[in-house]
């Protein structure tokens, strides 16, 4: 699809939500989410706990299904595929499970006027981090630490799903990774394409400190292992996608030094 890099002074702007069995938070989240945002796109990823009644009776977002549950990451590829295939100028997406205040929507795409990626953190005012469940903490500062060294960034919140993003730059990012550890190989991509990324502070909420991963990924340990996994993967794809494009130059090359144009 192609679209300009330029932004319009009053963009289209599409607000998406990723939703595994969130009945106690969904209804208040989105009543306040439509407060802010016009365009509201929900992702049901699944949902067996009586969300799914609970989205069909709204009438003031839209709402894609999936049959099952394909993981986080998944729900926000969707959300991405929606916004580029419907020609929107700025995604902002936002969990719906309480940690986000939906009246900083505006200062996100605010900020994407000057960058294609704009990210929150929880961690850029150092009077919240003590308020941030230990273990999950120690595991943020460890792989945003690896992922500033490893990609030359200065994050300070590698995981933080308030963020926003200029369509046309997102659309040049192929993200497979269903999983939590999505935003890593974001990340990766995103330097690989030389996207501008900045961070604005956001509160940082904890209403469940007890709210589970799912399966194996409550284990801090296995869950840190699935993280290196994923960088460890986007790195190899970019590195791949590297070599491919500079063996492409060379055959270009030799083909116009034959005298033949290489489209």
């Amino acid at each position: 699809m192609q679209k300009s890099d330029n932004m319009e002074s009053s963009p289209r702007v599409l607000t998406a939500l990723p939703v595994f069995n969130e009945f106690s938070h969904v209804n208040p989240v989105l009543d306040e989410v439509v407060r802010y945002a016009s365009d509201v796109l929900v992702v049901d990823d699944g949902s067996t706990d009586g969300t799914s009644d609970l989205l069909k009776a709204r009438t003031d977002v839209r709402v894609i299904r999936h049959e099952t549950n394909r993981g986080y990451g998944a729900a926000l590829i969707t959300a991405f595929d929606y916004a580029v295939t419907n020609g929107y100028d700025v995604l902002v997406t936002i969990d719906c499970d309480g940690q986000h205040e939906p009246q900083r929507i505006g200062q996100l795409v605010a900020a994407c006027a000057n960058a294609d990626v704009v990210s929150g953190s929880r961690y850029l005012r150092s009077d919240d981090v003590s308020r941030a469940p230990a273990e999950r903490r120690q595991i943020n500062t460890q792989i945003t630490r690896e992922l500033n060294e490893c990609l030359g960034l200065s994050l300070t919140d590698a995981f933080c799903g308030f963020k926003a993003y200029r369509v046309p730059a997102l659309a040049k990012l192929s993200i497979m990774e269903p999983g939590y550890g999505m935003p890593l190989e974001l990340w990766v991509k995103a330097v690989h394409q030389g996207l501008r990324i900045v961070e604005i502070p956001v509160p940082l909420i904890y209403l469940d400190e007890a709210r589970s991963f799912g399966g194996s990924l409550d284990d801090g340990g296995k869950r840190l292992q699935y993280y290196h996994r994923v960088l460890d993967r986007a790195i190899a794809d970019v590195q791949a996608s590297a070599a491919a494009d500079q063996s492409q130059d060379a055959e270009c090359q030799d083909s116009r030094d034959a005298g033949c144009r290489c489209l």
